[in-house]
């Protein structure tokens, strides 16, 4: 069993569905989380509102698994970001149980 974490931007939920349904992982969580990222100085002053630094509305999906859903879940993840057209692909990471209950 392993844990794996996707996180997205918030537009993507109903296709981070769609993908765990498709990878067989039936069990997961969500939860609702600001995303950052760390932009260059001269870009942010040009903008108008550069003193506004707020995150983008993201999410975070994560779900104990096993092995072959995981795998499953990458390959289609890998295809959905080939497709898109924005800079925000589904990021996803496995972090391995030691124990559980």
């Amino acid at each position: 069993m392993k844990l794996v974490i996707v996180t997205a931007v918030e537009e993507f939920q109903k296709e981070v569905l769609k993908l765990f349904k498709n990878a067989n992982i039936e069990s997961f969580s969500k939860s609702e989380i600001d995303g950052y990222k760390n932009r260059n100085p001269l870009l942010m002053s040009s903008n108008w509102f550069a003193s506004e630094k707020g995150g983008n509305e993201s999410i975070m999906f994560f779900s104990f698994t096993e092995y072959d859903n995981i795998e499953n879940l990458f390959l289609l993840i890998k295809e959905f970001n080939k497709k898109l057209e924005t800079n925000n692909p589904l990021k996803a990471a496995v972090v391995p149980i030691e124990k559980f209950i």
